[in-house]
């Protein structure tokens, strides 16, 4: 395909197609999926809370009625926003420690950004610490547990991880646009690009 300078608006498509059928990228694969490795999840661990740490800077320069300020989002506020994703790590701490969840709890635990920090910085030693437990040979192990609607499910145990680092993702995003709302500066780039990049770095 051809613009109407002549030139392929597509490069990189053809490119990719070219490698394809060359046997260098690889087809869709199709069926069980391909396991993490142990230090693939400690590095997504890392991500997580890097990118929580990013978040919770720029959320601190907020007053206290801009933290609570209802926004109509899936979760009024920023306070509940943020709330929102301890109570999700939380729970799925709980049912990898054999434990069943009751619920969410009230966001109104969380006076200020400190005591947001406090709760997600203990939240982090937890997770590190089932993830150590777990070690290299358990992390493709599949566990049961019970849902929030009762319902029994099993999971593989770096499927679910993986899980709660998108789910944490996805209400950063949020409470980035949140924040511009307000008019509040957001946090400096999430993007898993710029922490590889900073890692390189560091390196």
């Amino acid at each position: 395909m051809q613009s109407a300078r002549g030139v392929d608006p597509r490069p990189g498509m053809r490119f990719a197609m070219s490698m394809i059928a060359q046997g260098s990228l690889p087809r869709k694969r199709e069926g069980k999926l391909k396991n993490m490795k142990y230090d693939d999840l400690i590095l997504l661990v890392d991500y997580n809370y890097w990118a929580r740490d990013r978040l919770l800077e720029a959320v601190a320069a907020l007053s206290p009625e801009q933290f609570t300020r209802p926004m109509g989002n899936s979760f009024s506020s920023i306070r509940d926003t943020v709330a929102h994703i301890c109570d999700a790590e939380s729970i799925w701490l709980a049912r990898w420690t054999g434990e069943q969840p009751t619920g969410f709890k009230s966001a109104e635990r969380m006076a200020d950004v400190d005591a947001a920090r406090r709760e997600w910085v203990g939240l982090e030693k937890e997770v590190r610490a089932v993830l150590e437990r777990l070690g290299p040979e358990n992390v493709e192990r599949t566990l049961q547990y019970r849902d929030m609607r009762g319902a029994e499910r099993s999971d593989v145990f770096w499927q679910m991880l993986q899980h709660v680092v998108n789910h944490g993702s996805y209400h950063r995003g949020q409470v980035t646009t949140m924040l511009r709302q307000q008019g509040a500066s957001p946090p400096k780039s999430m993007d898993l690009i710029a922490f590889y990049r900073g890692r390189r770095e560091k390196a």
